[in-house]
């Protein structure tokens, strides 16, 4: 029986709730009762996911278990009640901090990286003053131990020599992570900062003072600026609880009309609303495993965190969490975007669509529950889905009434408000759709009126802080490229899994809670000696209208999407000409509103020392952090199958432009040895060209995509490890050792565990899986181990374990470097570990190689005529 639909609201018009059924109002529709499956049912994900031409290719499998033996990943669900439970973690789902993605662009002078080429002119030249003074100067610092926990530099010194500096094959740069959250956390200060009235700079800990006056020396500009006698001191000691001249990261809060001096530390954090949009066009195994998800995701929300619920396939319907315990939804149509008639309607109706989890959990519950498997013979690809129209109902409900049609006062929500898309198949119904076939004749066009569209509702959400976060999962294409602007404009991230089971609940529930702020200004100003030419992130340009400006202000500013803790920009810095100073300096200021609704400016400073010695600057660099940034600044150029080839050769290019700069050639020889300051790099670069990156060993050009995007946006550590993955060996007692990630590795007796970022892989030997009590305590331990590495990586990684000569087994062995095939001395000099082994063990090893011609390391190198550096 249907439900009475409440009266409108005076003065609006009815909503159509179908497109065939015009009424007043939209359709209530009561939620069937609780589907039972009698059939026990196994979802097996290792069929290929794009099953469709032109995108054939195969997913990797997910952690089910292994036909041999082994356990692998989430414990495979035999039998599914209603309603299924939540799926069984094998750890404690804890809050996490997240990553993010970008693309291509320009680097002249100034392009901001996020999609587009952004053209800015060069920062205006300027003179800088020089002053004799009588100053203080903050004692104890020492630059070439001093690391920031924000800022990563590519080197810790800076080469005086503009030619030698700015070779583009190595480059300088730095990784900024603005929104870090650590452990003590930086200084705060309840008071407005010291500016340079000049160029806008911050007093900081290397600013030089006169203690007679209060004044202070810009290190930027260079200008003296006063302080309204907060400077003027006896003694140069008497300066020191000033914070911003001891430390080199200041948080200044402004807390204004928000209650002046207070911050909660409740679970307010998590006030902002979460709508959950879920696809209902699921077979049941999949819905299965996505209730079990959603269940657990509900259930570890805090108790004052308001949740909407909207489900999507032809139509869209919106929960209503006003009916008390029984659930019910008012139905829109999907097939164009709600009128302002129905969202009207909706919002001053007596439906409840956004409430507090404490007092709708069963309701949450009961939804989930009642949902049903898709019933007609479509295949997934060509089942009617009208994504887009879902996620633009989302944003109208959480925007609520405008400003001037409230009735009383709007209060902003804390935070970035977030709708997570639970997507199953691609977009192809309605606004933002395109034809359920490639070989429609026009497919192209609307494909791109389709990213237009995408783009355009992304842009929307970012503008009222709501973050979009799309997670697909099943063996249907979803059309990433599609897909992709809508999660990325808004400050999103879009993660693909094989199912909607373990590592979907993980990410379901640390996508909830990665939100640091909102109305985010990231500003970059550096010394008259350095020119940013590039930066990749999470934003673009700001325009000039959103930020103060002073009036020889040379910073660059960047519209941050969101504010999220592990967010990271990428900058690649040029030298201007020949530096004269022993000094260059780099301010970096990122200005938001946080969780608490607090604004914040935290500001970060940084000085580096000059060299003219290119050995002192080799030795300065940070091999991890240059190699991130090359493959940053390379990925950003890799936007299809046939532009990875090409940065495939760039990197051979650079890492031979790199020896023949920075390296020695060989007497009476044509090759070049690289610098033994860099002897890491070459391997971490050759990784890059043949991993999931840029290599072919990922099924699905999407699938790379979407791996792209989230490296060019991850935090170091992420990023890292994407890039190079950690091989760790199993040893008795449960200890582990760190190897090289060769092949070699692969030894019969031993488990190991690959961490490559978003994938673990642990590996048992054929030997070892034989013992059965060993094999056990060793998979416990690797699966503990592997566990602990990423309880806080977002997006989670699968874990996936198989034994030697497994069909899954290709997905270990494909990211290791094949060094199986070198001479003996050189797997012992870069493998030393092999050293522990008896002659028959070290026969055994080698027999189980099977021949291929992908090149080692070392045979990489000297096809590119340089001699393999000494390992580390």
């Amino acid at each position: 029986m249907d439900t009475p639909s409440p009266p409108p609201h005076p003065g609006y018009t009815a909503a159509v709730a179908s497109p065939s059924t015009p009424t007043p109002h939209p359709e209530r529709r009561p939620t069937p009762p609780a589907f039972s499956s009698p059939v026990s049912t196994r979802f097996s994900p290792q069929r290929p996911l794009y099953e469709q031409p032109p995108l054939s290719s195969s997913r990797t499998p997910s952690s089910l278990s292994s036909g041999d033996g082994a356990q692998t990943g989430s414990n495979p669900v035999s039998q599914f009640s209603t309603p299924p439970g939540p799926p069984v973690f094998s750890s404690p789902l804890r809050p996490a901090a997240v990553p993010f993605r970008t693309s291509p662009a320009t680097p002249q002078p100034v392009p901001f990286s996020s999609g587009s080429s952004l053209p800015t002119s060069s920062p205006p030249l300027y003179t800088n003053g020089s002053y004799e003074l009588p100053v203080h100067h903050a004692a104890g610092v020492d630059e070439s131990s001093f690391e920031s926990p924000y800022v990563l530099f590519s080197a810790h010194k800076v080469l005086k020599h503009k030619k030698l500096a700015n070779v583009p094959s190595l480059g300088f740069g730095a990784l900024v992570s603005p929104g870090r959250e650590i452990a003590p956390g930086p200084e705060v200060v309840q008071r407005d900062p010291h500016r340079c009235q000049n160029c806008g700079a911050y007093a900081n800990l290397y600013s030089e003072i006169l203690i007679g006056s209060g004044q202070w020396q810009c290190v930027i500009c260079k200008k003296l600026n006063g302080s309204d006698g907060e400077y003027i001191a006896p003694s140069k000691e008497d300066l020191r609880h000033w914070p911003e001249l001891l430390s080199s990261a200041i948080d200044y809060v402004q807390t204004g009309n928000k209650r002046p001096g207070y911050i909660p530390v409740s679970d307010s954090r998590m006030t902002a609303p979460i709508f959950l949009v879920i696809d209902e066009c699921l077979d049941e195994a999949h819905l299965q495993h996505l209730q079990g998800s959603l269940h657990a995701f509900v259930d570890s929300l805090p108790p004052t965190t308001r949740i909407g619920i909207i489900t999507y396939g032809r139509t869209v319907s919106v929960y209503d969490f006003s009916e008390g315990s029984m659930a019910s939804a008012d139905v829109l149509p999907g097939d164009k975007s709600p009128s302002q008639e129905s969202i009207k309607a909706l919002i001053y109706g007596t439906g409840v669509y956004l409430s507090p989890i404490h007092a709708s959990l069963p309701v949450a519950h009961t939804i989930f529950s009642s949902l049903r498997p898709y019933k007609l013979k479509l295949p997934e690809a060509s089942r009617d889905r009208c994504l887009g129209t879902a996620v633009e109902v989302a944003l109208a409900i959480i925007q609520g009434p405008s400003a001037e049609m409230s009735r009383g006062i709007i209060k902003r929500p804390g935070g970035n408000c977030r709708i997570l898309v639970c997507a199953g198949g691609p977009n192809t119904y309605g606004p933002g759709s395109v034809p359920h076939s490639f070989n429609h004749p026009n497919y192209a066009y609307m494909e791109r009126k389709a990213m237009k569209w995408m783009e355009h509702v992304g842009q929307e959400a970012h503008r009222h802080d709501t973050v979009v976060d799309i997670l697909c999962a099943g063996t249907c294409p979803v059309r990433v490229p599609i897909l992709q602007p809508l999660a990325k404009s808004s400050g999103g991230v879009l993660i693909l899994h094989d199912d909607f089971g373990e590592a979907f609940g993980v990410n379901l529930q640390r996508a909830s809670i990665r939100a640091a702020g909102s109305h985010g200004l990231f500003e970059i100003r550096c010394s008259d000696d350095i020119l940013v030419t590039q930066v990749i992130g999470p934003g673009e340009e700001a325009p000039a209208d959103v930020h103060e400006t002073f009036k020889n202000d040379s910073s660059f500013c960047i519209q941050m999407h969101s504010v999220e803790e592990t967010q990271t920009f990428t900058l690649s810095m040029e030298t201007k000409g020949d530096i004269k100073n022993d000094h260059v300096y780099f301010q970096f200021v990122v200005r938001y509103s946080n969780v608490y609704q607090a604004d914040i400016s935290r500001v970060i400073t940084v000085r580096l020392r000059t060299v003219d010695s290119v050995s002192a600057y080799l030795g300065s660099i940070q091999e991890d952090v240059a190699a991130v940034l090359i493959a940053k600044r390379t990925l950003l150029h890799a936007r299809t199958a046939s532009d990875a080839v090409d940065m495939r050769l760039t990197v051979d290019e650079r890492v031979k432009d790199i020896a023949v700069k920075f390296g020695s050639q060989l007497p009476k020889s044509k090759l070049y040895r690289f610098p033994k300051e860099l002897s890491s790099l070459p391997e971490n670069l050759f990784h890059l060209r043949r991993g999931p990156l840029l290599g072919n060993i990922v099924g699905h050009e999407d699938e790379r995509s979407v791996l792209r995007n989230l490296f060019l946006h991850a935090s170091f550590d992420l990023s890292l490890r994407m890039l190079a993955p950690r091989c760790l060996m199993h040893r008795e007692g449960g200890t582990f050792e760190e190897l090289p990630a060769y092949d070699l590795a692969m030894q019969s007796n031993a488990a190991v565990v690959l961490d490559h970022g978003t994938d673990v892989f642990i590996w048992l030997g054929a030997e070892l899986a034989a013992q059965e009590g060993k094999s056990a305590a060793a998979l416990a331990a690797c699966r503990t181990l592997a566990e602990e590495l990423t309880e806080n990586r977002f997006p989670a990684p699968r874990i996936l374990a198989f034994k030697e000569g497994s069909s899954q087994a290709r997905y270990f062995v494909s990211r290791l470097i094949p060094a199986h095939k070198d001479p003996p001395y050189e797997q012992e000099a870069r493998f030393p570990q092999l050293r522990t082994l008896t002659p028959e063990q070290r026969t055994k090893l080698k027999s189980s190689f099977l021949h291929f011609d992908d090149y080692s390391f070392c045979e990489w190198m000297r096809s590119l005529k340089l001699v393999p550096p000494e390992p580390s």
